[in-house]
């Protein structure tokens, strides 16, 4: 029987941990071979728990698998063949400051968490543990894949493999957000689509959107539906991708509080702007009391029903996720890509984030990390080469691909001067003054997570 090991570094998060669990132990083609899973934390808190709601699911679907878990990096990486990567440092004490300390100096960032002055800080905090889990790989195990999941997914790519032969793939569910907001303002099922999309991680369009039995070109009836429709209706969620539409010609994913990262002028079209990590600075600052305020999605959470005096006041909030069984799939790749691999099975992918090698996107560079659907079979991972996006959609993604080499550089080399020339192309950041001092205030608040950077 064939052995197979897959590895969850930063298993123990309460979403991704138990999320990837279910992944792994409902795949019957998995199942059927010789299957080891592996959960890997530095924090050893959650990895007990873990465990042992793995070895219930595995009892429960009356699996063989053989569970573990370690803080070890090395020793959790023997023999692996996958490894599946999301971790975050504090995730919502830090973002809490890439949400706020850049509006603080005047620049118009809408979220913080990819793109934008806040997206270059949270970057910079993962690469340092990425490629700590990359050249741990490249010792222990060379031959096995990363399966990326680590947020800002571009960025990351980009540092790993500019850094490390360890073959790298980021996925993330994006596209599959966009393609629901189609099947909405089609009021069509979403399996009935074929719609494909490509660009960057997070800023992807659509370049055909058809009907999947018929063969029906939608884009003519999308347009036609789109002008019908309420602006109020998922305000939040699809007001700046319609606009875009009706300026760009096509139909972008995944959202506002995502795209708009990118944008200059998305503020005007994300209503939670302002309510993203509110506190009142007459009464604390949050960064010394460490009360980090809640972090909120965007208003699709229906937020503002929230009671006046909670019991219990949470961290974050989210949209509530359906649940229609008690151990459900994630909807995330990396399962599917892993038996299309190993076992031959034929899957297709919505999006995969790789290099441009080929120029899989027409109009970026080789060296760019793009997202592209691909197939996965017997033969292996094969990205599409899809069509050239309009001039006006490829000078976004160039200026953000511009920014995450001089990101890299930035980090490669230690210097705050290549830091500083991405930030300065940055569509949010106006001055050059503010620039300096919020770069230098960010390298301050968060020296302790960030690697060092130094004036040239």
């Amino acid at each position: 029987m064939k052995k197979l090991k897959i590895v969850v570094v930063g298993a123990g998060s309460r979403e991704f941990g138990p999320a990837t669990i279910n992944d792994v132990l409902l795949s019957d083609t998995l199942n059927q071979l010789e299957l080891e899973l592996t959960l890997m934390d530095v924090n050893p808190k959650e990895l007990p728990e873990h465990q042992k709601y793995a070895e219930e699911v595995s009892l429960k679907l009356n699996r063989n698998c053989t569970i573990n878990h370690t803080t070890d990096l090395e020793k959790a990486l023997e023999g692996a063949d996958f490894v599946i990567t999301a971790i975050e440092i504090r995730r919502y004490y830090y973002w809490s400051m890439d949400f706020h300390v850049p509006r603080k100096y005047g620049f118009r960032q809408v979220y913080g968490e990819n793109g934008g002055p806040g997206g270059l800080f949270h970057a910079l905090r993962n690469f340092g543990p990425s490629m700590k889990i990359i050249r741990a790989m490249e010792k222990v195990c060379p031959d096995a894949y990363m399966l990326n999941y680590t947020n800002p997914l571009t960025k990351l790519c980009e540092v790993l493999t500019k850094s490390s032969p360890v073959k790298v793939i980021g996925l993330c569910h994006g596209v599959f957000q966009g393609k629901t907001q189609l099947s909405d303002l089609l009021e069509m099922d979403v399996d009935d689509l074929d719609a494909k999309a490509s660009g960057l991680n997070h800023f992807t369009w659509f370049h055909s959107i058809k009907h999947k039995k018929t063969g029906e070109d939608l884009y003519p009836k999308l347009k036609a539906r789109e002008k019908e429709a309420h602006w109020f209706g998922e305000w939040d969620e699809i007001a700046l991708s319609r606009i875009l539409m009706r300026v760009f010609g096509m139909y972008p994913s995944p959202g506002t509080n995502h795209i708009g990262e990118y944008i200059r002028w998305a503020e005007e079209f994300l209503g939670s702007s302002a309510m993203q990590y509110f506190y009142d600075p007459l009464e604390e600052n949050p960064w010394k009391s460490g009360k980090i305020p809640t972090y909120l999605y965007n208003l699709h959470t229906k937020a503002t029903h929230f009671p006046l005096y909670p019991n219990e006041v949470p961290e974050a909030i989210y949209p509530e996720k359906e649940r229609d069984c008690d151990i459900c799939p994630s909807g995330e790749l990396a399962i599917p890509i892993i038996e299309g691999m190993i076992c031959g099975v034929s899957h297709e992918l919505g999006a995969i984030n790789i290099p441009n090698k080929d120029y899989l996107v027409p109009g970026l560079d080789e060296d760019s990390i793009i997202e592209v659907p691909a197939i996965v079979n017997e033969n292996g991972l094969q990205p599409m080469k899809m069509p050239r996006l309009p001039e006006g959609i490829l000078a976004l993604l160039r200026r953000q691909t511009s920014i995450h080499k001089l990101l890299v550089e930035s980090y490669r080399e230690q210097s705050r001067n290549k830091l500083l020339q991405a930030l300065l192309l940055d569509p949010t950041v106006h001055s050059y003054r503010n620039a300096v001092e919020f770069l230098n205030e960010m390298c301050e608040l968060q020296k302790e997570v960030l690697p060092k950077l130094e004036w040239d």
